[in-house]
């Protein structure tokens, strides 16, 4: 295949389109409310109204607005239609049908929409994720043949670099710079690991991307293995991601079907194979080492570094290892160029960044928004803040190993320096909002709960040191902690921050230290009670 061919597809495809499309979420979160069959119920309303000719009903990925799925967008007025049954379905057709204005989503969900600036996302919901068709149609695989025609290595690692990337699996490490380390690294042969192990709780970011734009990460991960010398890539992904899995293959075949993955991309002399490996689902295995641990066939354990994975990874030979995100951002970026990406965002975070925003808030789903955002711009504005009358406490950042950051501290912007100073961090990108009823002694113990049972055990602070503050945010919960307790529990987030081997044990402490900062009177107000008869109340963000 030559760029001639690629543009030929593109023109088919688009020649190809009808004048009304009726755009059908199937996303795992709509795919699981029944979108399946409300796409089985739009064809046959088309069918049975005589518009086969007019009408393309398209499986599409996520339409972002996961509170309100099953969805349907119609093309081209783009109104969104939400909670669409087999009713709804007759109707949609019938007023395409009688050239009738169609009624979508209530104004007050616009701003959740308004405020996205769309890199990642930007197909998503728009492409047919089981047609690579459609993804050239979108342009895709151009970004590929440029940077193996057009450009050297070299100029596809100081693109990386100009372009500001930062990893967005959560560490935030300049993208170029991981890029130039590997390719710098002399050996017969490299790797590119893509780490689609998403393991936070709340967190469906890298999960969506897969189930809706396979092609961009693949795209990303062959642009990424020009760059750096690497002629094999791995895409690590959990089990319990079977649409993800299942659409990743389906695009891996076509891929390599087309000759875009294989021997001699675009008859370039550049070679690439990226297979699939799925995991268990130990949360551990999202750390780069214990990952690479699991590629191999190993335990999913980590590894003290250095050496670090671009020197000595998968199998002793050098390996980049990006996650989802990052990959899928590349493509838009030698597109479009490297300035282009730089002038979004802010001096040290650029581009946007996609957030899985769940919890206790009016608007739940998929948002992308460029670095620098205000937290309160999207969870007032775009989530609607909290519903029935309840106010927001709090917004947790990061996952097990983020913080949980007050009220007060809303205006913050959404960066990695300003999230790292209120004792959060990125993350990969959950984001999970807490109003006036959550109990945050509760919440620090269900995060270390995770941890206790996420840890792999390798490592002494981690494996007791998890357990034993457990044990003491239980008994604070329980009434029977004095105020010693409160101090040793410090202790220990300490000493497990500093000591353990791998990020897991190193940021478990953080919802911890992040409540005793912000909320700490609720801590007190428990020492100072008298022992509680019951039992501990359930855990709040479980109710």
């Amino acid at each position: 295949m030559d760029l001639n061919d690629l543009l030929d597809l593109k023109a088919k495809e688009l020649a190809a389109r009808k004048p009304y499309t009726l755009r059908c979420c199937l996303a795992a979160s709509c795919h699981s409310s029944g979108s399946a069959e409300v796409k089985r119920q739009l064809e046959r309303a088309v069918a049975a109204a005589g518009l086969t000719d007019q009408v393309e009903v398209r499986g599409v990925g996520c339409l972002r607005l996961c509170c309100q799925g099953p969805l349907v967008q119609e093309d081209p007025s783009g109104v969104l239609i939400e909670k669409v049954d087999a009713l709804k379905a007759a109707e949609i057709v019938e007023a395409i049908k009688h050239g009738r204005k169609l009624t979508g989503l209530a104004a007050a969900t616009e701003p959740f929409f308004a405020q996205q600036c769309t890199i990642v996302l930007a197909n998503s919901g728009t492409v047919d994720p089981e047609r690579i068709e459609s993804y050239i149609a979108a342009d895709g695989y151009q970004a590929l043949h440029r940077a193996l025609t057009e450009m050297s290595p070299t100029e596809g690692i100081d693109t990386m670099l100009q372009s500001g990337l930062r990893g967005r699996g959560g560490a935030g490490f300049p993208t170029g710079l991981k890029w130039a380390t590997v390719a710098k690294a002399k050996a017969e042969r490299k790797f590119v690991v893509c780490n689609a192990d998403e393991g936070d709780p709340g967190a469906f970011m890298d999960r969506s991307v897969l189930e809706s734009d396979p092609h961009s990460v693949l795209e990303g991960m062959a642009i990424a293995a020009h760059a750096v010398g690497a002629t094999q890539g791995y895409v690590y992904v959990r089990a319990e991601y079977p649409l993800a899995i299942s659409r990743l293959n389906l695009a891996l075949k076509q891929a390599r079907q087309l000759g875009l993955l294989g021997a001699n991309i675009f008859e370039s002399p550049f070679s690439f194979n990226i297979e699939v490996r799925i995991g268990a689902g130990a949360f551990v295995c999202g750390e780069e080492t214990a990952l690479m641990a699991s590629i191999e066939g190993n335990r999913g354990q980590p590894r003290p570094r250095p050496p670090f994975p671009a020197e000595s990874g998968l199998w002793g030979s050098p390996t980049l290892i990006n996650n989802v995100e990052t990959f899928a951002n590349v493509p838009s970026i030698f597109r479009k160029g490297a300035e282009w990406f730089a002038s979004i965002g802010t001096e040290k975070s650029k581009g946007t960044k996609v957030f899985a925003l769940a919890g206790k808030i009016r608007q739940t789903g998929l948002i992308e928004v460029p670095m620098g955002t205000p937290l309160r711009t999207i969870v007032e504005e775009m989530g609607g803040g909290a519903a029935d009358g309840h106010t927001i406490k709090a917004v947790q950042t990061g996952g097990p190993s983020g913080g949980c950051i007050p009220t007060q501290h809303l205006d913050t912007p959404v960066d990695y320096e300003s999230l790292s100073s209120l004792g959060s961090i990125m993350g990969s990108g959950g984001m999970i909002v807490m109003d006036d009823t959550t109990d945050m002694v509760d919440v620090a113990r269900y995060f270390m709960e995770f941890c206790v049972d996420e840890s792999c055990g390798k490592c002494l602070p981690c494996r007791a040191g998890t357990v034993q503050m457990h044990r003491l945010l239980t008994k604070i919960i329980e009434r029977r902690a004095t105020l010693a307790d409160l101090e040793q529990l410090e202790e220990l987030c300490d000493l497990v921050k500093h000591t353990s081997l791998c990020g897991l044990g190193q940021t478990a402490p953080n919802p911890v230290l992040s409540t005793l900062r912000f909320f700490r009177p609720e801590y007190e107000a428990l020492l100072q009670s008298e022992p509680a008869l019951h039992a501990a109340t359930p855990n709040s963000l479980s109710s």
